[in-house]
């Protein structure tokens, strides 16, 4: 960071493991490709959350040893899961119900951005995009009861992922409510961005150096 070269940004899993915490005892949940998929990980085993995958799994486990790995059993993104006690297998299209008739309490996925109000754009970064698909992000924040959003707070080459309006094709309008970022956690309000947490030793003017969007603090 230019203005705080001491400052360690968190990391992914400390991003995952930040989001677990918050999730309340028995949502069901789905976690999306990337980093949400990481939240599994922290998820303790006497916290009862359901974790749910579109592909047709509600129950999973946190990532499996090598050794514990079930050729079979894998999440939507073809990532190798475990099963907790109770878990259960369903049909494609049964998955899909859980996800259009809102029974999912919350889904976690990744962005390319995020506008101030809610807009979330994770699937392609212009028309022209060689993704293949939007997948199922759309029947997610459509049809979870709510949607957080988890990634990084700037682009590799350091561009604002917290924007006014995004430029790049919608997954969903108006769907997000709240941010995990490497150096936040926000929430989405009629106001805009709304600073819940920050990392420690991070200026409130340097969080907003690296945001387009106007960031409101609580007093």
């Amino acid at each position: 960071m230019d203005t705080a070269v001491d400052i360690k940004p968190w990391s992914r899993a400390q991003m995952a493991a930040r989001v677990a915490r918050d999730v309340p005892e028995g949502w069901y949940v789905n976690l999306g490709i990337g980093i949400p998929t990481q939240v599994a990980d922290h998820v303790p085993p006497e916290r009862e959350v359901i974790i749910h995958s579109e592909n047709g799994v509600l129950g999973m486990g946190p990532a499996p040893a090598k050794e514990d790995i079930d050729p079979w059993l894998i999440n939507a993104g073809k990532q190798h899961v475990t099963l907790r006690t109770g878990g259960a297998f369903v049909h494609h299209a049964d998955s899909f119900a859980m996800i259009r008739g809102g029974h999912l309490d919350l889904c976690v996925l990744g962005a390319f951005e995020v506008a101030e109000n809610g807009d979330i754009a994770n699937w392609a970064t212009s028309e022209n995009d060689t993704a293949p698909a939007v997948g199922g992000a759309m029947d997610l924040a459509a049809g979870a009861k709510r949607l957080w959003v988890v990634m990084e707070h700037t682009t590799k080459d350091g561009r604002p992922k917290l924007v006014r309006r995004s430029s790049y094709p919608l997954t969903a309008p108006r769907a997000v409510k709240r941010v995990y970022t490497n150096l936040a956690v926000l929430d989405v309000t009629d106001r805009g961005f709304v600073v819940l947490d920050i990392l420690p030793g991070l200026s409130r003017d340097d969080l907003q150096a690296r945001t387009e969007a106007k960031l409101h603090f609580p007093s």
